[in-house]
């Protein structure tokens, strides 16, 4: 039985299951499958405020990353029920209510990487820049205790940091944590050892679904190979697995075959993110995808079916800029961004508590705008 294959199957058998999303005198939401599908009813005074009914509108009707005793909505939601899901909920509900949580925090914990990705959003600054794994420790220490529910290991490439299993261990039930990946460095040992620490997903980066395009945006040739097999290493080491696709013009013709790839090699989810005007683009001009680029993702999102597809641009849509509102990325220098692809310095972690940065970077304008800072169209 193939993956694809055990993930129907596992679907199938959590058909009759409900979980709990909420569960308070002012809201309670509960989802099922239906046919393969998220299916949530909600009720409670609460229900009827728009940022609940976009959050809803959002689940329901989605296909899972996974189903059995747990629901997986997706790589980028803790599992349901989980300690980490009850603190994104309410998050969500104190959102609602003009209070902000870092609900995702984006670690870049070293510059090292063996690629010269065209399009890289942290080229190497040449001074060989790592956080060191007691800063880390005390980093994720610091964004839990803010309500984090999402810790996203970054680079570089993460793979080659020696500790990296010792940052994942610190990462307790609060949250989740995750890891980006080119494949580079990513062993089937590594990916063991990673689950043993409690990893919840890896999201392998892919340019295009031909092996000769990716090897060119990334500037490695072989790199394509070493992503296809961080996917299968992780696969079997038992995590949960996201093909992580940057969308650009000129890669949009492949919308389809980036799903087939994902569906053939087993992947729990992918997920579609539009390319921004940063880091080795930062000058780059027309680059965004077009309106009808848009409409065509749009499109096929709505029809295709398993495995699931998360579209950042819908996410986008619906909630606005996630920039210092729910939000925020530290660089291997120790910077404060109020996201990755947002190279503004809000503070240094060397200077001062990351929870008085947070608070400051509640003064820029960019969350809930409709419009990226660094989107260029």
């Amino acid at each position: 039985m193939t993956s694809t294959e055990k993930a129907l199957a596992w679907n199938e058998k959590a058909e009759n299951r409900s979980y709990s999303l909420y569960h308070n005198p002012l809201l309670r939401a509960n989802a099922s499958l239906e046919d393969g599908e998220v299916r949530v009813n909600v009720e409670g005074p609460l229900s009827i405020l728009p940022g609940i009914r976009s959050a809803m509108g959002l689940i329901d009707g989605q296909i899972p990353a996974h189903a059995d005793e747990k629901l997986y909505l997706s790589t980028w939601f803790p599992p349901i029920p989980s300690r980490a899901f009850d603190r994104l909920a309410q998050s969500q509900l104190k959102a609602q209510v003009g209070i902000r949580t870092p609900d995702q925090v984006t670690i870049s914990i070293t510059e090292e990487c063996p690629n010269r990705c065209i399009h890289c959003a942290l080229p190497d600054s040449g001074r060989k820049l790592r956080l060191l794994p007691e800063t880390v420790i005390d980093i994720i220490g610091q964004i839990l205790d803010l309500g984090t529910t999402l810790v996203i290991f970054d680079g570089g490439e993460p793979a080659l940091y020696r500790e990296l299993p010792e940052l994942v261990e610190a990462v307790d039930e609060r949250a989740i944590s995750t890891l980006f990946t080119s494949g580079a460095g990513f062993t089937a040992s590594l990916a063991r050892r990673l689950k043993r620490a409690g990893l919840y997903a890896v999201n392998v980066s892919l340019d295009s679904p031909i092996p000769e395009e990716h090897d060119a945006m990334r500037g490695r040739h072989g790199v394509f190979n070493d992503a296809m097999n961080a996917v299968e290493a992780s696969i079997q080491a038992g995590l949960l697995v996201d093909i992580y696709v940057v969308l650009r013009r000129e890669n949009m013709r492949h919308l389809l075959e980036f799903h087939s790839l994902a569906k053939e090699k087993g992947a729990h989810e992918l997920t579609f993110f539009e390319v921004a005007a940063t880091g080795r683009w930062s000058d780059k001009e027309r680059i965004s995808l077009t309106k009808e680029d848009h409409r065509h993702l749009e499109s096929f999102v709505a029809s295709a079916g398993p495995p699931r597809i998360f579209s950042v641009p819908e996410a986008y849509r619906l909630f606005g800029c996630f920039a210092g509102e729910s939000w925020m990325h530290i660089t291997p220098a120790g910077e404060v961004y109020p996201c990755a692809c947002l190279p503004e310095i809000c503070g240094s972690i060397y200077q001062e508590p990351i929870r008085k940065i947070w608070r400051r970077m509640g003064r820029l304008p960019y969350g809930g705008s409709k419009t990226c800072p660094v989107r260029k169209y």
